[in-house]
């Protein structure tokens, strides 16, 4: 059974909603010297959405500056070498 494309990106764009919203609450915590998300978790969430761990980094400016965080624009570029082959092959 194949999943229509309106399905796929309504879950991609949820998904990368939650993960914008990850790196702004963080944002926000450290801010207000409360309990931080861990920096595995954010980078875990960066990889199944990259769009908006990028977005929140850039609008929040947050985790811009530590190297490990430039791992979230690798996963940007995979994830959109993924896309474009799906849809180069005809999957969507």
């Amino acid at each position: 059974m194949q999943i229509s494309i309106s399905l796929w990106l309504l879950v991609y764009i949820v998904i990368n909603l939650i993960v914008f919203g990850m790196y702004v609450w963080d944002k926000h915590k450290a801010k207000n010297d409360k309990w931080r998300t861990k920096e595995s978790t954010l980078i875990i969430g960066a990889l199944f959405g990259p769009w908006g761990a990028a977005i929140g980094m850039s609008v929040a400016h947050h985790k811009t500056r530590k190297l490990k965080f430039k791992l979230v624009y690798v996963f940007l570029v995979l994830h959109i070498a993924v896309i474009a082959y799906l849809f180069g092959t005809g999957y969507f």
